[in-house]
C-alpha cells in the first residue's frame, strides 16, 4: 500500500475556457465552465494581447484558469484532493 500513486486524472473536474471579442473586436473576454454547468463563471474582460496568446496556444488553459478564476481553482483543488484522500482512506480500510 506504501508505493501506491493515485493518478488525479482519473477522476479530474472538468474545465473550458473560452476568449472572445465584442462586435466590433475592440475588447476581449473571457469565460470558463466547471465541472461540466451549463451556465458557465461570469465573463471577465481581459486584455487582446491575453486573448491571442491563448488563441495562438501561448498561454494555456490551466494559466487562464488561475489568473481569471482563482477561486474556482481553488475549489477544483479541494475537491480533488478530498477524493484523493477518501479513495485512500477507502483502499485501507478494505486491506
Amino acid at each position: 500500500m506504501e508505493g501506491l500513486e493515485i493518478d488525479v486524472r482519473s477522476f479530474d473536474i472538468p474545465r473550458l475556457v473560452t476568449v472572445y471579442p465584442d462586435r466590433a473586436g475592440v475588447r476581449w473576454w473571457t469565460k470558463a465552465w466547471f465541472n461540466n454547468k451549463e451556465e458557465g463563471e461570469p465573463s471577465v474582460e481581459i486584455s487582446r494581447q491575453t486573448a491571442v496568446g491563448f488563441l495562438k496556444e501561448e498561454i494555456g488553459k490551466e494559466t487562464m484558469l488561475e489568473k481569471y478564476y482563482p477561486k474556482q481553482m481553488e475549489a477544483c483543488r479541494n475537491a480533488i484532493e478530498q477524493t484523493r484522500e477518501q479513495l485512500i482512506r477507502q483502499l485501507n480500510a478494505s486491506v
